[in-house]
């Protein structure tokens, strides 16, 4: 895959994510939901002032810059493996944990939080309490695609 187009899936999905998180904004009440896809999925708009599932949430100055200083790393590190040849999920995985390192941490410095949105319906009341964004499943997918990489291509050296 080629390297603009990488840079550019990475550009669009943080824009993307950022123009859906300003959408929620003027849309919904903080705590009001709505559900979607025949009640599956739940549309409510949530505050997040630390990282996932609100960890640090009371040191948010301290989240604002470990999130910065990660997205620069992961970027450098991305652009460091976008000039390598072969490697395409790798790749595609950093792209999408760069995405959404990126446009969390906007929110971070634009409004001092980030904007959940969206959950799931299922029987477990902890799981469908869960609210989260574009970012965040870029950043878990990415992470996942990350991870296969890691496990097999060590196994190709051995």
């Amino acid at each position: 895959m080629g390297i603009l187009l990488l840079l550019s899936i990475t550009a669009c999905l943080m824009l993307l994510d950022i123009a859906l998180k300003s959408i929620m904004e003027g849309y919904l009440a903080e705590g009001e939901e709505r559900t979607a896809c025949k009640g599956k999925v739940i549309l409510r708009k949530a505050y997040n002032r630390g990282f996932g599932m609100n960890m640090m949430d009371d040191k948010p100055e301290l989240v604002k810059y470990v999130s910065s200083y990660a997205a620069v790393l992961l970027t450098i590190y991305q652009l460091l493996t976008l000039m390598k040849k072969k490697r395409c999920v790798k790749k595609i995985g950093l792209s999408l944990a760069v995405a959404g390192a990126w446009s969390n941490t906007f929110d971070r410095w634009l409004r001092g939080y980030v904007i959940d949105y969206v959950g799931i319906q299922t029987k477990w009341k902890k799981i469908t309490g869960i609210t989260f964004n574009l970012a965040d499943i870029c950043i878990a997918a990415g992470s996942v695609l990350l991870l296969l990489c890691s496990v097999f291509h060590g196994r190709k050296k051995k």
